[in-house]
């Protein structure tokens, strides 16, 4: 893998890490096809129960890499059926799915966090819903998920005003489970993981799949 960490525990928990801190884990091409081929294997492992996502460095994830050039023939149409295929993929995931939030998530980044089952940020986190500002509509599930977790109008006012949300701010208006220190994340997440890896299985996976 050129672009995401895979490693995996003796318990079940299985850590996907994005690994383009140069640029703050934005997605580009390989990593789309990386982060599919990868939430399928995991959707269909045995022995993998619970999976962590999160960014190398000092960012979760800034979104689609908009500056990545290449010779991809298809059609934009196509590509971004692709990319929302990353985002069903992760949704199809039957084991609990906990998104590690570390420094920025913003556009697609923060989407991807938010088809995760639950978010612990760092208390230095920032979210952004930040496709206007680029001149683009909400993608990868975001418009499906974001107003089932803060209401219509506030879901409205993030997508459209485009603003930065810090940590607390997301806790307060339900986008994030918790909010640590910084220098907490990794345990806090830790003992989360090793919590759901040593429930049972099957009923954890069913009652995510009838919420």
């Amino acid at each position: 893998l050129e672009t995401i960490i895979v490693e995996r525990s003796e318990d079940g928990i299985v850590t996907v890490t994005l690994n383009r801190p140069e640029k703050k884990n934005a997605i580009n091409g390989p990593m789309w096809d990386e982060l599919l081929s990868t939430f399928r294997e995991i959707a269909a492992s045995p022995t993998d129960r619970v999976m962590v996502l999160t960014g190398a460095g000092d960012a979760f994830c800034g979104g689609a890499d908009l500056t990545a050039g290449g010779s991809d023939p298809r059609h934009q149409i196509d590509k971004m059926h692709h990319f929302g295929g990353v985002g069903l993929a992760l949704h199809q995931i039957p084991k609990p799915c906990i998104a590690k939030v570390n420094g920025v998530a913003v556009g697609a980044g923060l989407n991807i966090a938010l088809g995760c089952d639950l978010i612990v940020a760092g208390e230095s986190a920032r979210f952004s819903e930040i496709f206007a500002k680029r001149g683009l509509s909400i993608d990868l599930g975001g418009s499906w998920l974001l107003p089932r977790l803060v209401g219509i109008h506030k879901a409205k006012e993030l997508a459209l005003l485009a603003d930065i949300v810090s940590a607390r701010e997301a806790e307060r208006i339900g986008i994030v489970n918790r909010v640590v220190p910084d220098n907490e994340l990794d345990k806090f997440v830790g003992e989360w993981a090793a919590k759901l890896a040593a429930g049972p299985p099957v009923a954890l996976q069913m009652t995510k799949r009838m919420i």
